[in-house]
C-alpha cells in the first residue's frame, strides 16, 4: 500500500473510503433482502443481481442526493471543480487501466488454457508458442484480452461459455499469414558450417599456391 499525498480541498484526491463504505450500509444494504434482521424468508439476491442494484444505486441515486454537510449532490460538487480527466487513447488501453487482473499464459495449437477453459481466436493460431499476457474481468469469464509485448493482441472467447466456434481454414490461414510475415523479417545470413567450409577452401587453395620442396637425393639411414 502506497501513501499518495494529494491537496487539501481536493475531493477527489481526499475521499473517506470509510464514509463510502458506511453510506452504502446504510442506504443501500438495509433495504436488501438477506440482511440482518430482515429474516431469511425474504428471497436472497444473486451476485448479478446483487451487481446491477449497487450501480444502479451509485449511479441513480448516491450522486445526486443532498449531501448532508455541503448541501450539494456529490456529481454537482464534481462537476463544478471543473475537473476533466484523461482519457485512454483507444479502448485497448482502457482494458489496460481497468483490468488490472493480469497473467501469463502460454499460447498452445488449441488456444489458451485458463481457469480450466479453452479460449481461442483466429490470430492466436499465428502465435503458437508465445507467451502473452492475459487481462480479464474477474465477473466475467467468456472472454479475456491478450497482450503480446505490451500491445493488444485480441480478445479470446470460451467457446463453451459463449458458443463461439472458429473454422479451421481460418486458423492455417492466420497461421501461414504469419509465418509469412516471419520470413520477410528474417535476413538470410551464412550458416556456421557454411562460413567453415568456405575458410577451408579457401586454405587450401592458398597452400596449394605455394612453391613445394625440392626432393633431395641423398640416401640417408633408416635410423635417421
Amino acid at each position: 500500500m502506497n501513501l499518495v499525498v494529494s491537496a487539501v480541498g481536493v475531493s477527489r484526491g481526499r475521499g473517506k473510503i470509510e464514509r463510502f463504505f458506511s453510506s452504502i450500509n446504510q442506504l443501500f444494504l438495509q433495504d436488501l433482502p438477506g440482511y440482518v434482521g430482515k429474516g431469511t424468508k425474504a428471497a436472497l439476491l444473486t451476485l448479478k443481481e446483487l451487481d446491477e442494484k449497487i450501480s444502479d444505486f451509485i449511479v441513480y441515486n448516491y450522486h445526486h442526493r443532498t449531501h448532508g454537510t455541503t448541501k450539494k449532490a456529490p456529481i454537482h460538487s464534481w462537476n463544478d471543480a471543473g475537473f476533466l480527466p484523461n482519457m485512454p487513447e483507444s479502448l485497448e488501453s482502457l482494458d489496460l487501466l481497468l483490468l488490472h487482473v493480469a497473467k501469463a499464459r502460454k499460447v498452445h495449437s488449441d488456444g489458451i488454457l485458463f481457469q480450466g477453459l479453452r479460449y481461442i481466436d483466429i490470430t492466436l493460431a499465428a502465435y503458437v508458442g508465445e507467451t502473452v499476457v492475459i487481462r480479464y474481468d474477474q465477473r466475467d469469464l467468456a472472454e479475456i484480452r491478450v497482450f503480446y509485448e505490451d500491445y493488444y493482441l485480441c480478445t479470446a472467447i470460451c467457446p463453451e461459455i459463449a458458443g463461439y466456434t472458429v473454422d479451421l481454414k481460418e486458423i492455417v490461414s492466420a497461421r501461414n499469414k504469419r509465418k509469412r510475415t516471419l520470413k520477410n523479417q528474417i535476413i538470410p545470413e551464412k550458416s556456421v558450417i557454411e562460413a567453415i567450409v568456405q575458410s577451408k577452401q579457401s586454405q587450401l587453395e592458398e597452400d596449394s599456391e605455394l612453391p613445394k620442396p625440392t626432393k633431395s637425393n641423398l640416401k640417408r639411414y633408416f635410423n635417421e
